[in-house]
């Protein structure tokens, strides 16, 4: 009887692993979809420099080039910028392979796996929540402080203070009306909608330009000569510390990726706008923080109102209403692109059957999911309404972060994982009309090509890799690489100072650490690698994506311990909602083929979206009829040239 019990268990336990590792299945068109598919490379560049461009650059510069960079700002946010593209690039590439809504979550379900993408896309909505809720507070509190304080002092007389340690001093009802009416706005449609943002954005871009003109043509290059403290007064080290602020700057650009379902063309227009969007946004903040520390000496920034003020030093006291008019542009622009992306992860993670069912609805007439855009606009509006904001918008940064590692990571494992492409049967008639009617793959009429395979020039390595699947020992590595590169950067962070002294204990721990972070990336180079009919690739994988996940866990080791502990508690929350839901009525549970069809961008622009017709499935029936046919076909031939 115990013998029985233990089986039981184990099956229960081996059928629980197996569906948290299922992998999203993609169908023969990516490209079709009930979304609309509307949005063209300057629709979806303004989307991305919207979203990175908000008040940050209003706010941010001043402190990080008082308390922390002095002039060094500049290499900051060149250094920050840097690290943010690496992920970037991570994103692009997936976007030209799979054009859906649903960005890392998305990415993550088909390399790894449907525990890992729930993961990311539970964070995922987290971060776009408080991210919106964060803004429509900032946009309350500038608009407060433009007229003197007057709307929060008669809301406090009004309802009085609220003294709980997680809420906010007063209930901030602009900030509510603020996120309600932008997601009203969205309701109209995704090319309307748009097209206010791309109006908001230039006007910013503009604003930008306009202070960088006059900040130049007033400059003072004595601020950056050693009498008023040099270029780096505070060494490199502050200009790490400002580099690791000055990335959240940057946090942003995964819309691009989510508007992937939405554009025309998105194999060309995803890394377009994302190249694009990300060397508009870093040179425009270095040209303003270049600007900003030339006008004035970095000691004497208001790191309040930093811009306002350091044009009143020179006498152009009308320059504060323009940088206030970008500031709210910035910064409504800043709140639609969260806004604009959270409801299509809630139908992406819908229509996977992650989530509830009726989130994966859309309307017929607009073309969304509104009812995802009526909770995610209320929820964010009632977080904004009441909670004390400064807690939470570090918390938002572990699920950014982690997204990022994890798609720089799934970048590696798909270039290393093997694909399986039709062969061609006998030249009939009935086998040409099937072969042009339909790109289905099924198992009988494929075969496995050398990727993820070692190489000829590390055939010295068959008898330890020889006999593993392919592409399994690079996801191995990637997973062995992931968690030494955390290993390290705790090391750095918990014995800094005994690696500085020397120790001779942490000097070997760190060793063994990179050691094995070495082997792991010449593993993954060994094998074969596959970039057949890409649009758009990272160039140097696996050390791009490798180089991109070490900065990112970097950043995430710099975090509180509070900050983990919430991140846990909601967690959690998204344990319970995948054990109890989920993983129950995922789609992937339906008996799907085991094979991923995984198109390439190329195949994914030559086929119309919208096209499954009767003939496809006829086609596809006509192929697994012949299926043992074929195979044994090819069998035979390989036996004879033997």
């Amino acid at each position: 009887m115990p013998g029985s019990r233990k089986m039981i268990l184990k099956h229960v336990m081996s059928g629980i692993c197996s569906k948290m590792n299922r992998t999203k299945q993609l169908p023969s068109d990516v490209m079709e979809t009930p979304l609309n598919r509307c949005l063209n490379t300057f629709d979806i560049t303004l989307l991305g420099v919207g979203h990175m461009v908000g008040a940050g650059i209003y706010v941010l510069t001043g402190t990080v080039a008082k308390d922390m960079a002095g002039p060094g700002i500049i290499l900051s946010f060149l250094l920050a910028g840097l690290a943010c593209l690496l992920s970037a690039l991570c994103y692009a590439e997936f976007g030209t392979r799979v054009p859906k809504a649903g960005s890392a979550y998305v990415y993550t379900y088909i390399s790894i796996g449907e525990f890992w993408a729930f993961v990311i896309g539970w964070n995922i909505l987290l971060e776009h929540m408080i991210g919106a809720a964060s803004v429509a507070r900032a946009w309350s509190g500038y608009v407060d402080s433009l007229f003197g304080g007057v709307i929060s002092n008669t809301t406090i007389s009004f309802t009085g203070e609220l003294h709980e340690q997680l809420l906010s001093r007063y209930p901030d009802f602009l900030a509510f009306t603020v996120c309600i009416a932008y997601a009203l706005l969205l309701g109209i449609g995704v090319k309307g909608s748009t097209m206010v943002n791309s109006l908001l954005t230039v006007i910013n871009l503009a604003v930008m330009g306009l202070v960088i003109s006059v900040g130049f043509y007033y400059a003072d290059e004595q601020n950056w000569t050693s009498q008023r403290g040099g270029f780096l007064p505070y060494g490199i080290g502050g200009v790490i510390a400002g580099a690791a602020t000055c990335f959240y700057a940057f946090v942003g650009f995964d819309s691009i990726a989510t508007s992937g379902e939405e554009a025309k063309n998105p194999s060309f227009s995803i890394p377009m706008a994302t190249v694009l969007s990300m060397g508009v946004v870093t040179l425009g903040y270095i040209l303003v923080s270049a600007a900003l520390t030339l006008l004035v000496p970095y000691y004497e920034i208001n790191p309040n109102a930093a811009l306002p003020e350091a044009f009143s030093h020179v006498g152009m006291h009308w320059v504060k209403y323009v940088v206030s008019l970008g500031a709210i542009c910035g910064m409504t622009t800043t709140l639609f692109g969260s806004l604009f992306s959270l409801p299509r992860c809630m139908y992406a993670m819908a229509v996977d059957g992650l989530l509830f069912s009726f989130l994966g609805n859309v309307n017929s007439k607009t073309q969304l999911p509104l009812t995802n855009l009526v909770i995610s606009g209320l929820f964010s509006a009632l977080i904004a309404l009441l909670f004390d904001l400064e807690k939470l918008v570090e918390f938002m940064s572990i699920g950014t972060l982690l997204a990022y590692t994890i798609v720089s990571a799934c970048v590696i494992i798909l270039r290393y994982r093997p694909t399986y492409e039709p062969v061609k049967p006998a030249s009939t008639p009935a086998s040409e009309i099937s072969a042009s009617t339909s790109e289905l793959t099924t198992p009988g009429s494929e075969i496995v090509t050398l990727v993820g395979t070692l190489r000829v020039q590390y055939s010295w390595l068959g008898p330890i890799f020889g006999h593993c699947e392919p592409g399994s020992v690079v996801t191995a590595s990637v997973f062995v690489y992931t968690t030494f590169s955390a290993a390290l950067c705790i090391l750095f962070q918990v014995s800094s100072t005994d690696l500085k002294n020397g120790i001779w204990w942490t000097i070997i721990l760190a060793s063994f650490f990179i050691f094995i972070m070495v082997a792991s990336l010449m593993v993954i180079i060994a094998h074969q690698q596959n970039t057949t009919g890409l649009r758009f690739k990272v160039p140097m994988v696996p050390l791009m994506p490798a180089l991109s996940i070490l900065c990112n866990i970097e950043f995430m080791v710099h975090l509180n311990v509070l900050t983990w502990l919430r991140f846990f508690v909601w967690m959690i929350l998204g344990m319970l909602v995948y054990f109890l839901y989920g993983i129950h009525h995922s789609k992937e549970g339906e008996g799907n083929s085991s094979y991923s069809i995984l198109m390439t961008s190329s195949e994914a622009v030559k086929e119309k979206w919208g096209s499954t017709t009767k003939t496809k499935f006829k086609g596809a029936l006509t192929r697994r009829k012949s299926s043992n046919g074929d195979r044994s076909a090819i069998i035979d031939e390989e036996e004879s040239t033997e």
